[in-house]
């Protein structure tokens, strides 16, 4: 039976007011507290009903983080809290997954994970739905070859955190990663308008990667429409019909749910990516923490 505190709601306002790092002003006082005392017994979540979130409520009850606090919020909250911490050299533990801009502004770690809550590597799949193959031959030519690698997506997702528009993010890499995409699109003949609609979860690593397609599918003739929506209603989308597919599917742990719920109405085209992976995260400033283990002291 669970004791920790789940908090939903929080909106970056008020999460930005909680003391998650209020130790840290005073050094000598931090040295003698726990990791637990030194963040208010606060791990800074994202999305409510995420894998990632249910896989760290798993977590918080197998290691036995009873007098722990998460809190839900957003990818958006998630990293400004990050951020503020991370200015001011202060403590903070968070519930992370990567590829993401963050490891690649930030000098972040994973906790370990020995009992392998959060599973190992994932991998991040194309899914369709059933009859694409056959309706638009061409797009699922290229959703079935697209792979890139964790830099790949790295380059968009830091050009738009620095301000740039995702469509010229994405349009910037394609340009500079025409090798690339001719491997995607090798003997593919054009189209003529013939709509497509991509849905993805609003997170920053799927951005990346349907900005990206939307420029390739429209540079042989589709009319592409992408949109955001929560993990649901984007497999439920592509399930029933009414989106034509998605590159966000991570497998096997974050979204099993949704792939036992709906399989046998997806095509799944395999893996874009290898090597991806969430659980809690620290900076690595963050010397003496290295394990979820170490939480608990």
């Amino acid at each position: 039976m669970k004791n920790f505190k789940l908090i939903k709601g929080m909106g970056i306002a008020t999460l930005l007011a909680i003391g998650l790092a209020a130790c840290g002003t005073d050094d000598e006082k931090a040295e003698d507290q726990t990791v637990g005392e030194q963040v208010d017994y606060t791990i800074v979540g994202t999305d409510p009903g995420s894998g990632l979130m249910q896989e760290t409520e798993k977590a918080m009850e197998d290691y036995g983080l009873d007098d722990w606090n998460l809190i839900t919020g957003s990818g958006a909250s998630m990293t400004a809290a990050l951020k503020k911490a991370y200015d001011k050299q202060e403590p903070i533990v968070f519930a992370a997954w990567s590829p993401h801009w963050k490891f690649i502004k930030y000098d972040l770690k994973f906790l370990d994970d020995p009992d392998l809550i959060y599973g190992d590597e994932e991998e991040i799949h194309t899914l369709a739905r059933t009859g694409l193959k056959e309706d638009m031959p061409e797009a699922y030519t290229i959703l079935e070859r697209f792979h890139w690698e964790t830099e790949d997506m790295g380059d968009i997702m830091v050009d738009i955190e620095d301000g740039e528009d995702p469509d010229v993010a994405a349009e910037n890499w394609v340009n500079d990663n025409q090798d690339k995409v001719a491997e995607w699109t090798e003997g593919v003949p054009e189209v003529d308008g013939d709509k497509i609609k991509l849905a993805y979860a609003p997170w920053d690593s799927e951005i990346a990667s349907h900005f990206m397609m939307k420029q390739v599918l429209e540079s042989i003739g589709y009319d592409v429409t992408i949109s955001s929506v929560e993990p649901g209603p984007m497999f439920a989308g592509v399930a029933d019909g009414s989106a034509d597919a998605t590159m966000a599917a991570w497998l096997p742990v974050t979204h099993q749910n949704y792939i036992e719920k709906y399989e046998d109405e997806l095509d799944d085209l395999g893996a874009n990516m290898e090597g991806v992976r969430q659980g809690l995260g620290v900076p690595a400033y963050m010397e003496d923490v290295n394990s979820i283990e170490d939480l608990k002291n």
